[in-house]
């Protein structure tokens, strides 16, 4: 694996496939909401003026991607908050389910500075799955739009 790579979009008839890499799962998480956002716009150019901290659980990794993808979107829509920097703090085992961590930046979206490419509608567990290999993890999933 590449892991000079974060991501790349890979070949679906209407919607969005990607695929995110990282030499653990938390940069493999990172990468994944570092391409949902490119999907939606030019990411170099969100500057990191807003900082917050994000926490989502997941009852395995395919719901803890679909609950970490899904909460930035949803703040997107509701607050208008673009993101360009992810760092995953920790992802912990806790009572049988998991728990992510995270320390988001951006801001708000300005249509005069942010290229509006296309809009996700919602992030889906079709296709999803997690693939871990010696050298690194990857992270395949769907964005509807």
């Amino acid at each position: 694996m590449d892991v000079q790579k974060r991501f790349e979009f890979l070949e679906h008839m209407a919607d969005a496939y990607i695929a995110a890499y990282g030499r653990n799962l938390a940069e493999a998480f990172e990468n994944a909401a570092y391409a949902m956002f490119e999907v939606m716009t030019d990411v170099g150019r969100v500057e990191p003026k807003l900082e917050e901290i994000i926490e989502v659980e997941g009852h395995d990794e395919c719901s803890l991607l679909y609950n970490w993808l899904e909460s930035l979107l949803v703040r997107f829509e509701t607050e208008g908050i673009l993101y360009s920097r992810f760092e995953v703090l920790g992802i912990e085992s806790l009572d049988g389910s998991l728990r992510l961590r995270a320390r988001v930046a951006g801001e708000h979206f300005n249509p005069d500075k942010h290229v509006q490419k296309v809009g996700v509608k919602a992030v889906t567990y079709h296709m999803m799955e997690v693939e871990r290999k010696p050298d690194g993890v990857t992270l395949r999933f769907l964005l509807d739009l």
